[in-house]
């Protein structure tokens, strides 16, 4: 019932908030691709008139002083877990996220990445990465 493979370098969600408007969502990327820095995961709403941008990168603190530089608004940098849920076996989600919660974690952003991997931003590192770690082990 539970995967076999987790990520094991450390990779960075970070949380931008843009001006509801076209060309600001391009700003981000064109920022982000000219200092070379890679989207290797993410995604993109507007909420009460905000968007509202998660995007997976390997330099967290590289990616927030681009887009500091390039004018826009870096609400959060931090470390997140990656896990990989099995496809093929219905419930993994409900699963993963049960034992996070039953652990005491709060899930606060949840997407996935280029690799068809769960990335989850939580409110307790620490505990979070136990609960994934013991997932990746019962695997």
């Amino acid at each position: 019932m539970f995967p076999s493979t987790q990520r094991t370098v450390d990779v960075f969600d970070v949380e931008i908030h843009l001006r509801d408007e076209p060309g600001r969502l391009a700003l981000l990327g064109e920022s982000l691709g000219r200092a070379g820095i890679s989207v290797e995961g993410g995604g993109m709403w507007v909420h009460d008139g905000v968007g509202v941008a998660h995007f997976l990168v390997a330099d967290g603190q590289s990616a927030r002083a681009v887009l500091e530089h390039a004018g826009l608004v870096v609400a959060g940098c931090r470390e997140v877990l990656v896990q990989r849920l099995r496809q093929d076996v219905p419930g993994q989600l409900g699963a993963l996220c049960r034992a996070m919660a039953d652990a005491g974690v709060n899930i606060e952003v949840l997407y996935s990445d280029h690799d068809h991997q769960l990335i989850l931003a939580v409110d307790d590192h620490d505990a979070g990465r136990a609960v994934s770690e013991a997932w990746t082990a019962a695997g």
